[in-house]
């Protein structure tokens, strides 16, 4: 009887013990990043230079895989400064600074390598919520309540002016995979590139949809005798500035003296 007693009591229990669902075995696909290099030098004949960031896609559904259902966008960011935006006015003949908008917060150079065109990852909307492309990247005015327009049209010039002098630049077909699971994106470093720290960040899409970000850090630096110059020039900014006057004024002399007409 004590058996017979004990056996419905062991099933009820079993029965009415919690299932592991299937939602907490699942573990969501994930991303990985690594540089080839986390220090770029900046010497006197730097002209640009390419960096390769290989990241792979961890935990990824096999069918999603396999019909190509992962996109990946890969950004470059530079250190933020404050940037003013000036609009030019004719004044009696002469093209003065007339208005201006200051922005805060600005990457410098911004670069970006995508597995496709935008259009064909995602929507409008995402890249605004996420600040991710160079036409989606929010550029935070100094005066958020001045007017609209205004505003509107600052931004618009401030980021054409990004892009014409290739601070600002998309790359796409920029990532490619390797395998299923495996990519690789090239980045262009511009001849003009800040020195600084840099921020390498990849966002997952599936099928349309954000997933994950990741990110690691590359520190651009002048090397040799031009970053003697730089740290002079920042460490000791008037004894520089009155040794460049005064080197100035040397070199004009000397050009007299040498190309003088007698």
């Amino acid at each position: 009887m004590a058996r017979r007693a004990i056996i419905p009591l062991l099933l009820t229990s079993l029965l009415g013990a919690p299932m592991p669902s299937l939602a907490q075995e699942t573990i969501p696909e994930s991303i990985q990043i690594g540089l080839s290099t986390d220090r770029v030098t900046i010497t006197s004949d730097f002209s640009g230079a390419a960096l390769t960031i290989f990241g792979a896609v961890d935990n990824p559904d096999p069918q999603i895989s396999r019909q190509g259902g992962y996109d990946v966008i890969v950004v470059l960011e530079g250190p933020s400064a404050p940037v003013v935006v000036w609009r030019r006015a004719r004044v009696l003949g002469v093209w003065v600074n007339a208005q201006s908008e200051t922005f805060v917060n600005i990457p410098v150079s911004y670069s970006v390598a995508t597995t496709k065109v935008l259009q064909d990852i995602a929507g409008q909307t995402s890249y605004r919520q996420l600040s991710l492309g160079a036409s989606y990247l929010y550029l935070e005015p100094e005066n958020r309540e001045g007017d609209p327009a205004r505003i509107t049209e600052f931004t618009a010039a401030l980021r054409a002016r990004k892009l014409e002098t290739g601070l600002y630049s998309e790359n796409v077909g920029g990532v490619q995979f390797l395998s299923q699971t495996l990519f690789r994106a090239t980045l262009n470093l511009p001849p003009n590139v800040p020195v600084g720290t840099h921020k390498a960040r990849a966002f997952l899409f599936r099928g349309g949809v954000f997933i994950k970000e990741t990110s690691a850090n590359l520190a651009i630096v002048k090397a040799g005798f031009e970053q003697t110059v730089y740290r002079a020039a920042h460490d000791y900014s008037l004894l520089y500035g009155i040794f460049a006057v005064v080197l100035a004024m040397l070199v004009g002399w000397l050009g007299r003296i040498i190309f003088r007409r007698d």
